[in-house]
């Protein structure tokens, strides 16, 4: 594990005790405060990075239990490519993967040599709009990757012929050297450089792979993205990452998504703000307007008396759930917008209006408004 790697509960702020809800509202809140296009900080991507690996990790009740347990050794892959997940642990080889870390050589003394290995996860950001992120969409995507080679089907060798013995090694996949010290002797056992640990070399190169047995290709696929998905979410497609090594199986893909902001509305969880300004005369008589919805424009009822900054709630005219039936919904901030410029006429007949009224008494504080509340609810 790299020594910079941080305690994934430290990443999203929460103890080890938190519920699932917990870190879904300390994920969102720290997603919207670092993801790249809102903040312009040079480690604002890493940050991101690292609180969707941590978010992943920690949602999954499988995942999470194997690092509450083991650390990051039970769900960080070794191979070089992205986040592994909780995929590989199945054929985490046990302790002596760590001993052979410290020491070189197998705990257990036999031959170090690995067969087919499952191939690096890939990662494809895919920017959406507002609405394809509200209604889903399907988007084609085109990525390279390394692909197992059609001539060698993954082996390296050229048809006909197979890996042989490692004459350093003599197939052992393991040099070991006696050393005399003041303690006796003592064997040090290191990997052979030659067939780099796997007691095989590739006598005939694959004319096409030159013996790597994977060819990078571009390859094209269709990503169907759910109704209700949310900026810093992530989509997994299994077996659309790289080629494993000697005939392994494929990694996965992660397409990690980033939503366009809307020009009128604003997101917190499955509900939308509208900001919609009104003059005074429709403020104090009440009026009849046509305001944009998700679904289109609608007829939105202004009630007389109606107090700047007032909110009304329009029910299911929100987002739809993403796992589950129905929408949240959409609330209508009214604004009484004072014009800064008046005609004559205009300002003859405020003046007769002022005069009429006198001066206004505040109306008496209705506490916060939906949309406070809920922002308070989801910043836990």
């Amino acid at each position: 594990m790299p020594a910079q790697q941080r305690d994934y509960y430290e990443v999203l702020g929460v103890s080890k005790n938190a519920t699932p809800d917990e870190l879904k509202k300390a994920f969102r809140r720290l997603a919207m405060d670092y993801h790249p296009d809102r903040n312009s900080a040079p480690d604002a991507h890493e940050r991101f990075k690292e609180l969707n690996r941590a978010y992943e990790i920690l949602s999954d009740p499988e995942k999470r239990a194997a690092y509450d347990r083991f650390g990051h050794a039970a769900v960080d892959g070794s191979n070089g490519g992205g986040p592994q997940g909780f995929d590989g642990f199945g054929n985490f080889d046990g302790f002596g993967d760590i001993f052979d870390a410290f020491f070189g050589g197998n705990a257990r003394g036999g031959r170090r040599r690995r067969g087919p290995a499952r191939g690096a996860d890939l990662r494809y950001n895919l920017r959406l709009t507002f609405e394809e992120a509200v209604f889903g969409t399907e988007k084609e995507i085109e990525f390279n990757r390394p692909e197992r080679c059609e001539r060698c089907t993954g082996k390296g060798t050229e048809p006909g012929t197979d890996l042989v013995v490692c004459p350093e090694c003599n197939g052992a996949g393991e040099i070991r050297r006696a050393q005399q010290s003041i303690f006796g002797q003592f064997v040090n056992v290191s990997a052979c450089g030659r067939c780099q640990g796997e007691g095989r070399i590739v006598e005939s190169p694959c004319t096409v792979c030159r013996g790597s047995g994977r060819q990078k290709k571009a390859r094209k696929i269709q990503v169907k993205v759910p109704a209700g998905v949310d900026d810093g979410a992530q989509i997994r497609l299994t077996g659309e990452g790289e080629a494993g090594g000697h005939g392994g199986d494929y990694g996965n893909l992660y397409v990690a998504l980033s939503v366009a902001p809307h020009p009128r509305f604003e997101r917190v969880d499955d509900h939308i703000l509208l900001e919609q300004p009104v003059n005074i005369a429709q403020a104090a008589l009440g009026a009849r307007i046509s305001i944009p919805t998700l679904d289109g424009d609608m007829e939105f009822e202004v009630p007389a008396g109606t107090q700047s900054g007032e909110e009304f709630i329009i029910r299911n005219k929100g987002v739809p759930h993403l796992r589950g039936m129905g929408r949240g919904d959409m609330v209508v901030r009214v604004h009484a917008v004072i014009p800064e410029e008046l005609d004559d006429a205009q300002r003859e007949l405020l003046e007769k209006l002022a005069e009429t009224m006198g001066t206004p008494v505040l109306p008496k504080g209705k506490g916060k408004g939906f949309f406070e509340r809920l922002r308070d609810a989801v910043a836990g």
